[in-house]
């Protein structure tokens, strides 16, 4: 299994606790508003809007959640979030790529700083990681009922580079160009991912002895914390030992 698959399972699981699923939806609730507030709130014709209710559904989000979160984006007093991003180093040289929706500029890059300067890190200029992460479509579907053989198969064709399966979900990756076809082949098969969007994917992973490595988790479990951050994407490779302690 993957590095990124491995992390991904691990928060699934830690995301069953109430503390870590109301936090879940404050950063799906966010994406939401913005979505509808750029393209309007009626899903069939805004994309954004209707992966991020597709995200909402895998998260086992409330339909009324949902649809107070389009109503009020769509209102007079909806929040003005705006989408920002931060670049740096953490302990050991892992590079970081943090993406944030914040009403509050200014709280937000204290925020960060402070959790960067707080666990040996630095922060670098926007771009400075630019040739380390590359976009990628990633889907995770539950495998419940399905054959991950017949769906790999149907999925290859529509564009689908790499699968990653453990003993209850699938991971699928594809370039980010191809991100439409393959969602659009998993609506064809009535499959509905837990989870899909294009994520930044490092192309090299450094790997660390398993202290160092924790280290540099809970920096990411830090700043994973604040509401205003919405995704962490990070080079450490996750080795079996450390999935284990992670766990």
């Amino acid at each position: 299994m993957s590095g990124h698959n491995k992390w991904s399972t691990i928060k699934r699981k830690k995301g069953a606790n109430d503390a870590k699923r109301g936090k879940i939806f404050t950063k799906i609730i966010k994406e939401i508003i913005i979505a509808a507030r750029e393209g309007g709130g009626d899903p069939d014709t805004n994309s954004r809007l209707r992966l991020a209710i597709q995200n909402a559904k895998g998260a086992n989000m409330p339909k009324d959640n949902i649809e107070r979160a389009i109503k009020k984006a769509v209102g007079s007093e909806a929040d003005n979030y705006v989408e920002t991003s931060f670049e740096g180093y953490g302990p050991n040289g892992i590079a970081i790529f943090v993406e944030a929706l914040t009403d509050n500029n200014n709280r937000t890059v204290a925020s960060v700083r402070s959790a960067f300067n707080k666990h040996g890190g630095k922060l670098g200029t926007n771009g400075s990681l630019s040739s380390l992460f590359e976009r990628k479509g990633i889907f995770t579907i539950n495998l419940e009922g399905l054959s991950p053989e017949d769906i790999e198969l149907e999925l290859i064709d529509a564009g689908a580079q790499d699968f990653d399966s453990d003993d209850e979900t699938l991971t699928i990756t594809c370039a980010k160009e191809d991100f439409g076809s393959v969602n659009r082949k998993l609506n064809e098969l009535g499959i509905e991912p837990e989870n899909a969007g294009l994520k930044r994917v490092p192309n090299t992973t450094k790997t660390l002895d398993l202290e160092s490595a924790k280290k540099v988790m809970r920096f990411i479990e830090a700043l994973e914390d604040d509401d205003d951050i919405q995704n962490v994407y990070h080079n450490l490779e996750i080795t079996d030992e450390l999935a284990s302690e992670l766990g």
